[in-house]
């Protein structure tokens, strides 16, 4: 398996297997005091332990508890974290803690958290994080980082001969998922400008959900109508703000509990017949079947 980078935000994952497993996972906070850090460790094992890779898509770290940051709050540092070098010090213990899975997490992108540190006291948390990362630990495929949004290419080889594929957009999120819609019409938008995409993947809003969408298409090889299956995937956060309903900035705006977890993807390079070439096509076909499955807190 290796990581190819076609473009600062393009990416492609070269499997060996015909079957793997991807877990998908965003918004782990792993700084703040309530990041969930046993359900986190608990899927990061149970990843680990059956061979999964595991890709993260913004906002690993809090990082508000800065000297400068408007939103700092002293009930929001750990007391490991609480020091002059509050940024150095998140960053040697996340080396440290991510250590045990060097050869599970293969991959991260940025999210608003880690953005703002760069906008706001011009060091890359991410990027020091990943290379320190590396340094340290020495993983057999290096930790790669990605961007905001971007692609990911899901290869794969099926009877040593036939490759096949699938494309992965991901992008961290924006702006707020209201309590009813969840963040389901940022998918629609994302839908309405995103060409080329078998899912599309978002975080930020910590909701958790997979949904299927169809589309309309050309094959560009056979030139004959398709119907297209984009999978929509929705990760949400190990960060539990909501507790008891007592009081806290979550609390005092109204937001509701949100899902701890994450979504795993089962990857099965096959051929046979498939429906993208046409609803009544006789034609095998080779192409990456992908079951998501969803991971909560009550995952075991």
């Amino acid at each position: 398996m290796k990581i190819l980078g076609m473009h600062r935000n393009s990416h492609v994952i070269e499997f060996d297997n015909s079957e793997e497993k991807l877990l998908l996972m965003s918004d782990l906070h792993w700084d703040n005091p309530k990041c969930d850090r046993r359900t986190l460790k608990n899927h990061l094992d149970k990843a680990k332990a059956m061979n999964a890779k595991v890709i993260l898509n913004g906002d690993t770290f809090c990082l508000m508890q800065g000297k400068y940051d408007p939103r700092r709050n002293k009930n929001d540092i750990r007391p490991e974290h609480n020091k002059p070098n509050y940024i150095d010090a998140v960053i040697l213990d996340a080396v440290e803690w991510f250590g045990p899975y060097k050869d599970t997490i293969i991959f991260a992108g940025y999210g608003n958290h880690e953005t703002a540190i760069i906008k706001n006291l011009e060091t890359d948390p991410l990027q020091r994080f990943a290379d320190m990362f590396n340094f340290v630990h020495k993983p057999n495929m290096p930790l790669q980082v990605g961007g905001y949004g971007g692609w990911i290419t899901l290869s794969m080889t099926l009877y040593k001969t036939t490759k096949t594929s699938a494309a992965l957009y991901y992008f961290h999120g924006s702006g707020g998922g209201g309590p009813v819609t969840r963040g389901t019409i940022q998918h629609q938008r994302q839908m309405a400008d995103t060409d080329g995409a078998d899912m599309i993947w978002m975080g930020h809003v910590h909701e958790l959900y997979t949904m299927y969408q169809s589309k309309k298409a050309l094959h560009q090889a056979r030139k004959v109508p398709i119907i297209k299956e984009v999978l929509h995937i929705r990760t949400s956060t190990y960060k539990e703000e909501h507790g008891d309903g007592f009081m806290g900035w979550h609390i005092e705006r109204g937001a509701p509990p949100k899902p701890i977890g994450a979504v795993l993807l089962e990857l099965n390079a096959v051929r046979k017949f498939h429906n993208q070439l046409s609803r009544d096509s006789q034609d095998k076909v080779a192409y990456i079947d992908i079951n998501p499955i969803i991971w909560t807190d009550k995952t075991t």
